[in-house]
């Protein structure tokens, strides 16, 4: 098992840099090490089982994250109770994968019991809240659903803050998410220093090489294009390609999206 936890730390780094082809082997390793050792049921493997399905969608591999996402909450499930923060972290994880695919009323029960265990189990102000509180958003976001989903990412930015500081990638996280709201809603003067601030925010923690400031390109990118600003929407979507292609991949559905994004504009421009 010890092996299997350096593997798993090594991954994790991996895939915090946004390097995922050099993640999955070893987090591949360390589930059969783990299931050797361990057993099929330890909640080890859940761990494992759950940290490979994360690798997987970020990836675009969704079919393949489902599978283990599942299996990782029963296992958590039977070993914790239904009442455990782990339990919540399998609940989100599945429910990320419901709403991607569009599924939201499979995705939103899931999300909204999450949240009701992390409140329970770690307090109001948890940074676990913060998380549960931005997915929930999240979905009512895709929905339209925006008076619901703004006191939601607000309040999770402001737990955000105060427990991991002004200066952290979770906090660029819900100034991007925020920011993208804002720009749904027309609202593009408040979306703006938003989508900048997340940027910067993601360039010095994240280096510019990573998938999530190819993200954060392409919001920007969209803002700029929404508002006329074509000038300076073409670069930030050239950047973010380059990135996404880099680090992604050619096919992965982020990638395929800002290509068609910068695309689009090109026509405009035309």
């Amino acid at each position: 098992p010890n092996v299997a936890a350096c593997l798993n730390n090594l991954a994790f780094l991996y895939y915090a840099q946004g390097r995922y082809d050099e993640a999955e082997p070893l987090y591949v390793q360390a589930l059969e090490i783990t299931k050797h050792r361990l057993g099929e049921k330890h909640l080890n493997v859940a761990a494992c089982l759950n940290n490979l399905g994360l690798l997987y969608y970020a990836k675009g591999r969704y079919d393949e994250a489902e599978p283990l996402y599942v299996q990782a909450l029963e296992i958590t499930k039977h070993w914790l109770g239904e009442d455990h923060p782990d339990v919540a972290t399998s609940l989100n994880n599945l429910a990320g994968f419901y709403n991607v695919q569009g599924r939201y009323d499979e995705a939103e029960p899931l999300y909204v019991q999450a949240l009701e265990i992390t409140k329970h189990r770690l307090g109001e102000d948890h940074p676990d809240v913060a998380t549960s509180l931005n997915n929930l958003a999240g979905i009512y976001e895709s929905q339209e659903r925006y008076d619901e989903a703004e006191p939601l990412y607000v309040q999770a930015l402001e737990i955000t803050k105060h427990r991991l500081g002004e200066d952290h990638p979770d906090v660029a996280q819900s100034l991007n998410n925020l920011g993208f709201l804002y720009n749904s809603q027309g609202r593009c003067d408040e979306a703006e220093p938003l989508y900048v601030q997340a940027l910067e925010m993601r360039k010095k923690l994240l280096g510019e090489n990573h998938p999530d400031v190819a993200q954060s390109r392409n919001n920007l990118a969209a803002l700029y294009q929404s508002m006329g600003r074509y000038d300076q929407a073409e670069p930030l979507y050239q950047q973010a390609l380059e990135i996404a292609e880099r680090t992604l991949g050619s096919n992965h559905p982020d990638t395929v999206n800002i290509r068609k994004n910068l695309e689009s504009l090109r026509d405009i421009k035309r």
